[in-house]
């Protein structure tokens, strides 16, 4: 039998009504949410039940959709599956971290809403966005990139058909015509800065002293990181590639092609929506994924685990 993979969704995923169902069915899911609300200076239910605009704020987004994908993994732990490795995109990294051990929860949504913090000043200090090329290659992105005046850099590696740029707004937007003179789609992205850039060095900075409290357990399963694509051997290197993560590339296509060369046959996508599935599946077609976003989704991977073995 082939091994399990633990995956977290970041940043996007986001949506109102993410974790209502699970916590009304499960006490332990419940406890996340009520844990996450003593630490934080917000009500997380009313951010995530109820029509708003903060929650697609990165300050409220980020401690938010952490809680969520942590009471989504409780509700699975309940049920005696636990991953043979473990992997993030972006935010989804502390997700994982939580689930591998490293940090415990009450650790990581403290850093959480710090990071969405940071990262929102950050934002606005510096006039900053993304955009999604779909369909070209690494090399011809960077050509285009570099002909431009101005920061800009790659932020994701997501899957061989999109990358994500990122940097500053003027940069960004004769990037996007370049890129559609050529015929290359390139689609700007609703996000408030230049996220995994160097217009985020301030809040990496800032990231960088709220770690100096915490405490990195020895893992307990492998994890992933997006910063090398590659698995962490050592507890030590987690604290700087965290810090590394806010300004550099997430290559999550790499965490992807290695797992799967681990021996992962199976991903379980823990939060809301499908966004790795669908990157996943442009990675390598023939990959298992099964979201787990509520009630339903859970029992329906209950009878594929029982099933499978």
């Amino acid at each position: 039998m082939g091994k399990i993979g633990f995956i977290f969704p970041g940043q996007g995923a986001q949506s109102v009504g993410m974790g209502k169902d699970i916590i009304e069915k499960n006490e332990k899911s419940k406890a996340i949410y009520d844990k996450a609300n003593a630490l934080l200076d917000f009500d997380l239910e009313a951010i995530c039940f109820t029509d708003n605009d903060l929650i697609n704020q990165t300050n409220y987004t980020q401690p938010a959709l952490l809680t969520t994908s942590v009471a989504l993994l409780e509700a699975i732990k309940d049920q005696g599956i636990i991953p043979d490795m473990v992997a993030g995109l972006s935010l989804g990294e502390y997700a994982a971290l939580v689930a591998n051990g490293a940090i415990t929860f009450e650790d990581a949504i403290v850093l959480v809403r710090k990071r969405g913090e940071y990262m929102e000043a950050a934002a606005q200090a510096s006039e900053g966005g993304m955009a999604a090329i779909i369909g070209s290659d690494e090399e011809t992105i960077k050509g285009i990139i570099d002909s431009v005046d101005g920061y800009l850099g790659i932020a994701n590696y997501n899957n061989p058909k999109q990358i994500v740029i990122s940097g500053e707004i003027k940069s960004l937007n004769k990037a996007v015509e370049l890129f559609t003179e050529k015929g290359i789609k390139a689609i700007p992205l609703k996000v408030s800065g230049a996220f995994h850039s160097q217009l985020m060095k301030p809040a990496a900075d800032a990231l960088a002293l709220a770690l100096e409290d915490i405490t990195v357990k020895p893992f307990t399963t492998a994890y992933y990181t997006n910063v090398t694509g590659q698995v962490v051997m050592d507890r030590k290197q987690v604290k700087s590639l965290l810090v590394d993560q806010v300004v550099g590339s997430v290559r999550w296509e790499e965490n992807v092609v290695n797992m799967i060369a681990a021996g992962v046959d199976l991903f379980i996508e823990i939060g809301p929506g499908q966004t790795l599935k669908g990157l996943i599946k442009k990675i390598d077609r023939k990959a298992k994924v099964i979201n787990v976003y509520d009630q339903e989704t859970l029992d329906n991977l209950i009878i594929y685990m029982e099933e499978r073995s």
